[in-house]
């Protein structure tokens, strides 16, 4: 039996995060502009993903981290909990967008096995960890200005690098790390409060990673998509849903496509809470893998 505990520092990036906005937010001199303008449109800066990068709960978007415009930078930090029937999945991390220009990002990945794990022989409450760094750079375009059928174009690079290598490749996994390549493409269409996003993504992720990379059924990288829909409602409330494709690569655990629908909500311009309807379908032989996402993301 092997058991396995872990420490979450959401409390502590929280804390960090809050302490750098004060340190950035007041210039020195009255003639110095302020590192965090704080200036974006409500819920531009999107939320924050499942890999940690700006965007959707699924999908990566083309939007930059933080609410600094073209003129300043910005930061942002969030935690994230799915309930689902046989599993549990928590991460946090921290986010930093350069100029609304460049984006990056870390997160760390912590997948609970409950009854699960002693059922695969790992202990009960077995926990998969991952961190993930990524990159992403806007190359053309803008979310919310310019012609209406130039979208903010978007490339970006995530590394995944699962902390049970051993245990990963014992179930099939060819590797215990991977790098992900995205290009996106979004824009929300102000005057209809509607906005789309498209994504294709490079990938060998088996469950984004959380069960290793490539595996017996295939090796090598696929392209997979996640697209986007979302409907403002008003400044502050945001409705969508998300559809992202996967590989499935390893025999001994068929992999689904997943989908989400979500509620995104700014209570005050530097808290946004989401909630969201998900279904991964099947993970580690357990289908029905349908559930909840409550997620919260602070950003200056």
């Amino acid at each position: 039996m092997i058991r396995k505990t872990q420490s979450i520092g959401a409390g502590k990036t929280v804390c960090a995060l809050g302490s750098l906005a004060l340190l950035l937010a007041h210039p020195t001199t009255a003639q110095a502009e302020p590192l965090l303008d704080d200036a974006k449109l409500l819920l531009t800066n999107g939320i924050s993903s499942v890999e940690g990068a700006s965007g959707g709960g699924l999908a990566s978007w083309s939007t930059i981290a933080g609410r600094g415009t073209e003129r300043a930078i910005g930061i942002s930090g969030h935690a994230t909990l799915i309930v689902l029937p046989d599993y549990g999945w928590q991460s946090h991390g921290i986010a930093i967008g350069i100029h609304d220009r460049l984006e990056f990002a870390y997160a760390r990945q912590n997948f609970n096995t409950r009854k699960v794990g002693a059922a695969l022989g790992l202990g009960q409450g077995f926990t998969f960890n991952q961190d993930i760094l990524s990159a992403k750079l806007r190359l053309a375009g803008h979310l919310v200005y310019g012609p209406t059928l130039l979208p903010a174009i978007a490339i970006g690079v995530q590394h995944k690098r699962n902390l049970d290598g051993a245990i990963v490749r014992a179930v099939g996994a060819k590797a215990a790390s991977g790098t992900d390549f995205t290009l996106s493409a979004s824009k929300l269409l102000l005057s209809h409060s509607v906005l789309v996003d498209a994504t294709v993504r490079l990938t060998k992720a088996n469950q984004f990673g959380l069960l290793g990379f490539g595996g017996d059924r295939r090796a090598g990288a696929s392209l997979q998509f996640e697209g986007s829909l979302a409907y403002m409602l008003s400044r502050r409330l945001v409705v969508g849903g998300e559809y992202r494709t996967r590989p499935d690569n390893l025999g001994i655990a068929h992999e689904n496509d997943a989908v989400d629908l979500f509620v995104a909500y700014a209570p005050i311009r530097n808290v946004t809470l989401t909630g969201a309807y998900v279904d991964v379908g099947s993970v580690a032989t357990f289908g029905g893998q349908r559930g909840g996402l409550f997620s919260v993301q602070f950003a200056f």
